[in-house]
């Protein structure tokens, strides 16, 4: 069922779910959570594809913000209600014009579902330099930003690593969650001592960079950044006084786990789409501090020149 409001009220709005909700005899206490999604034109059919499937295994409200130019004409609201097409909960999509556009908190806030968490989500490159102090950031326990998309990708997750607060978390780490559960398994496993490592991936990948910050804290030894023509992660080294201990993955699908003195295995190293990144960051609400680690001790090795490309990673700090 879609339902489209123009120039409309959040009273409206409101109106429109609860009969909507009568009409298919879906009632909305089965939903867990509010996504708000922050985004624009161009970037909105992706993401709120995502938050449909992604909303299978999480019923949520799906508040899609699209701000349209805030400086001309008069304020305006339409909206386009979408229920009960591709999955379990809602979704509306908020077209703010003029004025309207700086302050939609205002508008975000009356259409919350009532006593269950809320969750901000940045699709694209424009994130704020702090989450939490922005508007719709300031109204959820948990923050999603993602600095891949961003023009300045390294810079970006550099800033959101100084502004981060409790709640914040980045795609970039997500990302990260098949590569850190292989390599954790590995070094489960007995090896000789770790003397050094070497994440090789894109030059200006904040995946390899966390992963190669993550890796230094853990380890307590110095981690290097190689260049790689991708696609994305391609491999890391560590290098033990009996031999390397490696992780290579040419084609973002397959990777090949090697240890001194044993055969190499292959392993299912995919790069997930973006639905199954957020369905995975929606299953936690508490904040990552592992992310916040490895975000900060990439901001201060950048800071001090060190988090760069082919650079060793600092080590001073807890291991």
């Amino acid at each position: 069922m879609n339902i489209d409001l123009t120039g409309t009220t959040t009273r409206k709005i409101q109106d429109a779910l609860t009969q909507s909700r009568h009409l298919m005899g879906g009632p909305a206490v089965g939903m867990v959570l509010t996504l708000i999604i922050v985004t624009d034109e161009s970037a909105q059919y992706d993401a709120v594809r995502a938050a449909t499937e992604a909303a299978r295994e999480h019923p949520c409200r799906v508040l899609t913000v699209i701000s349209r130019d805030p400086r001309g004409g008069s304020s305006r609201l339409d909206a386009e209600i979408r229920m009960g097409e591709t999955g379990p909960g809602e979704t509306v999509l908020l077209r703010m014009y003029g004025p309207l556009a700086e302050h939609a908190d205002s508008v975000v806030v009356p259409l919350l579902m009532p006593d269950t968490p809320v969750v901000t989500w940045w699709p694209g490159g424009k994130v704020p330099k702090v989450p939490a102090e922005d508007p719709l950031g300031a109204l959820a326990q948990r923050r999603v930003t993602d600095a891949y998309a961003a023009p300045d990708r390294l810079g970006t997750l550099a800033q959101l690593a100084r502004g981060y607060r409790p709640g914040d978390t980045d795609f970039a780490w997500t990302r990260l969650t098949s590569w850190r559960s292989l390599l954790a398994a590995a070094l489960d496993q007995d090896h000789e001592e770790i003397v050094s490592g070497e994440v090789a991936a894109e030059p200006d990948s904040p995946s390899a960079e966390l992963l190669a910050a993550w890796l230094s804290i853990r380890l307590g030894v110095p981690i290097g950044r190689a260049v790689s023509e991708g696609p994305g992660l391609t491999g890391v080294r560590l290098t033990t006084t009996g031999g390397d201990i490696m992780v290579h993955r040419p084609d973002g699908r397959v990777a090949t786990l090697c240890r001194p003195g044993q055969p190499d295995r292959q392993v299912s190293l995919l790069r997930r789409p973006m639905a199954e990144l957020l369905a995975e960051e929606l299953r936690r609400l508490d904040p990552d501090e592992v992310y916040h680690d490895a975000a900060a001790r990439f901001a201060k090795d950048l800071a001090g020149g060190t988090g760069s490309p082919e650079a060793p990673y600092d080590t001073v700090g807890d291991a």
